[in-house]
Formats: structure tokens, C-alpha cells, sequence
């Protein structure tokens, strides 16, 4: 499989045209991936654009691509968004990195009453740029044409409030009923919300509250999964059940 590049800017280029690739992409390119005159890669923006060419020339500080071929990708429709709690180490960062690989659209921060770990408004825009990070390298790394949006931390209330216009899962392991069981209609374009409670669980005014804005509160199999891989394994049996697997 071709090499992979992301760039900030978005993409207009078509056949026939050029693209620059510089700064730090370009030394990942040339110094750690050490790209070659002629190699075929593939660049993307983020939003859908996917190019195809060869190296036309590499410098340290920059990368040449001659484009060959270009296709864009829709927009993923339903999306699937996850509102993942804020949790103590690095656990709230490996849910970003394997959701984003296994084709999450939106990651929602959330500050939940359990989580160990607070943000404060300078936590806060630190803590989204690191997940914006993480959410881009494994984007890249898993081929993706469209970057997942990380959106701003989130209460419960605000998430209570999105209710109305989402389909909103709550995973809960007492809950009856077990979301592989779940009817997700693929023509339903509104989200799909899943939510991951932290290491102690979702408190029960939480879920309470939640339950009363019309989520629905299901569980994966009989065991209980760390905040790190609740997400991500819902975001499997969720990308099968709309048929994006």
C-alpha cells in the first residue's frame, strides 16, 4: 500500500497538477519515510479529498507530488460520534486513537461526574489539541479521508440537550438491553451517539438524566470493559450494524 500524507490546507489539485507537501510533513516524508523520486503516494486533506501521484522531487523541507488521479469521498452518513469521559492516565487518549482507526466521525470530550481527571478552561484547550493530534496521526496511519472532529468538553446537560436530534446509546453494563440487539436504520441520517462513562462508571442521576432525554441505555456481552476499549468495540458492532463494515 502506497504512503500516506496529510495536508492542512484543503485540497484542489486534479491530474496534471502538483502538490507541495512542507514543514513537518515534508521531513516525515523525506528524513523518516525516506520517499523516493517516482514512488507512488497518496495524499488526503481531511475532508474528503484523496489524491494519487508520484514523488516528483524530495528536499528536506520539501516534498513534490505530481498528481495522477483524484477521487473525493462523501461525508460518512449516518455519523457515529463518541462522547468519551475524561479518565485518569492515558486511558481517554487510546479510546481517541482506536476509535479514529476504526472510523469515528465526531469525539466528544466529557466531563463527567466520576472522572478523575478535570479540565479546566487551560486543561481544556490543551487536552482538545492533544486528542486533535492523536485523531490526526491515527486518521493518517489508517488511511482515512475524512478527519474526526473533536469537538469541545461537554457536560452532561449538554449532552442531555443533544438528545433531541441524535440517537443517543448510553453504555451501561446493567442495562437489558445489549446493543448488538439494537435496530440502527441506515437511512436515518441523524447521529449516532455513543456514550463511555469513566473508570467508575456513570453515576446514576447521570444516567438518570440522560434516560429522561430519550437515550437509551444498552451493554456489550456480560463482562465490563475498561473506558478504553467500551468505545471502540461499540463502534464496531455500531459500523456493522449500518452496514459502514
Amino acid at each position: 500500500m502506497a504512503l500516506h500524507f496529510l495536508i492542512d490546507e484543503r485540497l484542489t489539485a486534479g491530474p496534471g497538477d502538483e502538490v507541495t507537501l512542507t514543514g513537518a510533513e515534508a521531513h516525515h516524508a523525506a528524513t523518516v519515510r525516506r520517499v523516493r523520486v517516482g514512488e507512488e503516494v497518496t495524499l488526503g486533506d481531511g475532508r474528503g479529498a484523496w489524491l494519487t501521484g508520484r514523488v516528483a522531487s524530495v528536499a528536506p523541507r520539501e516534498v513534490v507530488v505530481a498528481v495522477e488521479q483524484r477521487r473525493d469521498a462523501a461525508a460518512p452518513s449516518p455519523r457515529v460520534v463518541l462522547v468519551q469521559a475524561l479518565a485518569k492516565g492515558d486511558r481517554d487518549e487510546l479510546a481517541v486513537q482506536a476509535a479514529t482507526e476504526l472510523g469515528i466521525d465526531e469525539i466528544v470530550p466529557w466531563q463527567a461526574s466520576r472522572s478523575v481527571s478535570r479540565w479546566d478552561a487551560v486543561k481544556a484547550a490543551k487536552g482538545r489539541t492533544r486528542w486533535a493530534t492523536i485523531a490526526r496521526e491515527a486518521a493518517k496511519q489508517a488511511h482515512r479521508a475524512w478527519l474526526p472532529e473533536i469537538a469541545d468538553v461537554a457536560t452532561t446537560k449538554v449532552l442531555a440537550q443533544r438528545a433531541a436530534a441524535s440517537r443517543i446509546l448510553v453504555l451501561e453494563p446493567t442495562a437489558a438491553d445489549a446493543l448488538s440487539a439494537i435496530d440502527l436504520d441506515s437511512a436515518d441520517e441523524s447521529d449516532v451517539v455513543l456514550v463511555v462513562g469513566p473508570e467508575g462508571g456513570i453515576a446514576p442521576d447521570e444516567l438518570d438524566l440522560l434516560a429522561a432525554a430519550g437515550a437509551r441505555l444498552v451493554r456489550l456481552g456480560d463482562t465490563v470493559l475498561r473506558t478504553s476499549t467500551a468505545g471502540p468495540a461499540a463502534l464496531a458492532v455500531v459500523s456493522t450494524r449500518l452496514g459502514r463494515w
